[in-house]
């Protein structure tokens, strides 16, 4: 048995059997069809089996890792075509065939963040990134199957005692590692746990100290982090499907200073994620950043910079900055843009009750400061 066997992804010979447990997993159907993209079998009779014998004849063929990204990409390019107006790319030239990266993400959406690197990684001839997800969101079964069968690995956030957790994390330290130096593959991660909530893009120490780790006793922080060629990477997206659903959650942890996820909150992200409209959205990935600090507060304020310059405004950014009062004389855009802009943050108030619109707005607005 392999150390890394709980926490790795799935490999080639195990991919088929997982697909095939996909299409019979009664949830995982269910959820198929809470989606909404098989509503014209939805309520016919044995509509499961319908799309159990749909989807088994989809991946029948697929026999590897390589296939399923193939068919990913696939899903992900229809994703792009039909929620975003232009997606935009720059610094791909940064980007080696021969080289192991560790990207560091801001993070906004669940899944489609590192989706649209791999896309653009795959699209140019690159190798694809091994994916950090945190285990809170694979509480169902299909849904570890799903990240795993795409290169995800395990980061386990478990309420478990700290000599476990520190197992753990140890773990994931060295499957990075491991991944990047000695195998030169590439590693995507987020820049702090959970998404990005109130568009402050900043870099969590304690993810720096997780990924040093392994190494902590041997290796000071700057050194490890420049042996793992760290990459910065930041996604912009104009219009965020999930801005009402963050804002209500920012305002009721202030109202009530905890707030308990729904049991489907997470799925219910993942889907407006995807099928939301987006507007125009920006990757911007970086060059590898140099460190010559042995202070994680140091290097994670190095890449959080980096993230932020990295990050492209669209117009619901200086809007959103305008109707709060913001003033900034760099603006960018075309001054019908910027009314555009405006409608759409009004439109999406007007949804809201008006406590919750600081909420909504800054979102939009706090990226704009950085400038």
């Amino acid at each position: 048995m392999n150390k890394f066997d709980s926490i790795r992804p799935y490999q080639d010979s195990e991919v088929n059997e997982v697909l095939l447990d996909l299409s019979n997993n009664r949830r995982f159907l269910k959820m198929l069809f809470e989606t909404g993209e098989f509503k014209n079998i939805k309520y016919l009779p044995f509509a499961r089996n319908i799309l159990s014998i749909i989807l088994k004849n989809k991946i029948k063929n697929i026999n590897n890792v390589e296939m399923y990204q193939n068919f990913f990409e696939s899903f992900v390019s229809e994703v792009v075509n039909k929620t975003i107006n232009n997606f935009s790319i720059s610094g791909i030239e940064n980007i080696s065939k021969d080289k192991g990266y560790l990207f560091i993400s801001n993070h906004r959406d669940i899944t489609l963040d590192s989706a649209l690197l791999n896309l653009t990684l795959h699209k140019n001839s690159l190798k694809t990134t091994h994916s950090a997800v945190g285990n809170n969101l694979l509480s169902e079964k299909w849904a570890s199957d799903l990240m795993r069968l795409n290169k995800s690995f395990i980061i386990d956030r478990s309420d478990k005692s700290k000599k476990e957790i520190y197992k753990s994390l140890n773990l994931a330290s060295e499957y990075i590692f491991n991944t990047i130096y000695h195998r030169k593959g590439c590693i995507w991660i987020a820049q702090k746990q959970g998404r990005s909530k109130d568009g402050d893009d900043y870099t969590d120490p304690s993810v720096l100290k997780m990924i040093h780790l392994n190494g902590r006793k041997k290796i000071p922080i700057d050194r490890y982090l420049n042996d793992l060629n760290i990459v910065p990477v930041s996604v912009s997206y104009e219009k965020d499907p999930n801005d009402i659903l963050k804002a209500r959650e920012l305002y009721l942890t202030d109202l009530n200073q905890k707030y308990i996820k729904q049991p489907k909150e997470d799925l219910q992200s993942i889907v407006h994620g995807i099928r939301g409209h987006k507007g125009n959205v920006h990757l911007s990935i970086g060059n590898i950043l140099n460190f010559d600090s042995d202070s994680y507060e140091i290097c994670s304020t190095k890449i959080t910079n980096s993230i932020k310059r990295l990050y492209k405004l669209h117009p619901t950014n200086y809007a959103a900055a305008i109707i709060q009062g913001k003033e900034n004389t760099n603006i960018k855009c075309e001054v019908d843009d910027i009314e555009n802009g405006m409608n759409y943050l009004e439109k999406r108030m007007s949804l809201v009750q008006e406590e919750i619109h600081p909420y909504l707005l800054k979102q939009y607005s706090n990226p704009v400061s950085v400038k």
